[in-house]
């Protein structure tokens, strides 16, 4: 399995044996360790994820902390790279002596950190990556976000059922294991739904033409593009599939949720759709509240990458308070046993495989908001 090398769990190994080493804590506070993309190509995933998990904390500390002690989170930026998210959470284990580790969004960068943390036995909760090979990475490894299974599943069946089409072309990023794994699952689910795929095509994170590749899928007349990317990339997608004289709308994963979307792809994202964790048009008091409290705060609406950070934060002090303890095992077990918890992003139930089971929200682009079409219930 990927970073299942026998260097990785070499280095993995020495991590664990140096968390021994590490300068001591106040015995006054507990500290959180979290990785995540502040800069680099996917920055407003790590900032909108840090901004969630930091109100949380901040609202657990004025409520009186955890187990008496208050939390101190320490944020580490990687860069959008998986070779820095292994350095920082290195740094966070070593240096830091973290309980626990946040992170990350992207499922390549959480892959290449997972091994560090399951090693040294130190419980990390990703809040959103959905690629089921993180969690398989070892038992201290969970995450607050369904996975890209039952993510791609949806989509598919939105697509037939809702939509009611049956001829889709694929456009995916071959070098990410989040959008590999969701092409997979909605060809698969979207055959078995009596749809077809008629073409595909792919990319790399960082092209900026894409005008070939749609040139292609468009020969095939499809009636739908699934584009399982991220924002960066799938504004242009759709810029460009416009000015190709292209009609199909688009659907796709939450790879798409930034404000930043709107501002790449513009009114050529309208009639697009995209499945996702939660919507701020949800009626339920706590999502409302928390909606509010983050535009107070942050003066911003928050994406779901900011309420997967918050639940994220909310899930792990409650696992801390349930262990009586912040020992990594204790810890680690009572993650295992987290049931029914009341998160924003909707009522979170931890599987015997450390996955989060929850709906997906479909969601429909238009004029930069992100309109409420349905939810799909796991298994549904």
């Amino acid at each position: 399995m990927k970073m299942r090398t026998p260097g990785a769990l070499a280095f993995a190994l020495t991590v664990a044996a140096a968390v021994g080493c590490a300068p001591g804590r106040s015995s006054k506070e507990i500290v959180v360790g979290e990785y995540g993309s502040l800069t680099g190509n996917t920055a407003t995933f790590g900032q909108s994820t840090k901004n969630g998990s930091e109100m949380a904390f901040n609202e657990i500390n004025q409520s009186g902390g955890i187990l008496g002690k208050q939390v101190r989170l320490i944020v580490e930026d990687d860069q959008s790279k998986p070779e820095e998210a292994a350095t920082a959470v290195t740094k966070l284990i070593n240096q830091n002596a973290v309980h626990a580790v946040l992170g990350e969004v992207a499922s390549s960068r959480s892959l290449a950190a997972a091994p560090i943390c399951q090693g040294a036995r130190v419980p990390m909760v990703t809040p959103s990556s959905t690629n089921p090979k993180v969690t398989q990475v070892g038992d201290y490894i969970f995450r607050v976000c369904f996975t890209d299974i039952q993510q791609g599943e949806a989509d598919a069946k939105f697509a037939a059922k809702s939509l009611k089409l049956k001829k889709a072309a694929l456009l995916y990023d071959v070098r990410n294991d989040y959008s590999v794994g969701l092409r997979l699952v909605f060809a698969q689910k979207f055959k078995e739904y009596g749809g077809e795929i008629v073409a595909e095509q792919s990319y790399s994170e960082g092209d900026s033409d894409f005008r070939a590749q749609l040139t292609q899928l468009k020969s095939a007349n499809p009636e739908l593009i699934y584009v399982p990317g991220y924002y960066t990339e799938v504004g242009t997608i759709a810029r460009q599939s416009k000015d190709l004289g292209m009609t199909a709308p688009l659907l796709g994963g939450d790879g798409w949720d930034s404000p930043r979307l709107w501002e790449i792809g513009g009114t050529a994202l309208n009639g697009c759709y995209f499945s996702n964790h939660y919507s701020v048009d949800d009626p339920a008091p706590a999502v409302q509240k928390f909606v509010s409290d983050y535009k107070a705060k942050y003066g911003a609406t928050p994406d779901a990458l900011a309420a997967l950070g918050y639940d994220a934060a909310r899930i792990l002090a409650d696992a801390m308070r349930r262990a009586d303890s912040t020992d990594g095992p204790k810890v680690r077990n009572a993650l295992a046993e987290t049931k029914n918890f009341a998160g924003v992003t909707g009522t979170i139930t931890i599987d015997k495989d450390r996955n989060a089971v929850k709906p997906v929200v479909m969601l429909k682009v238009q004029d930069g908001k992100f309109v409420f079409q349905e939810r799909i219930e796991p298994g549904a």
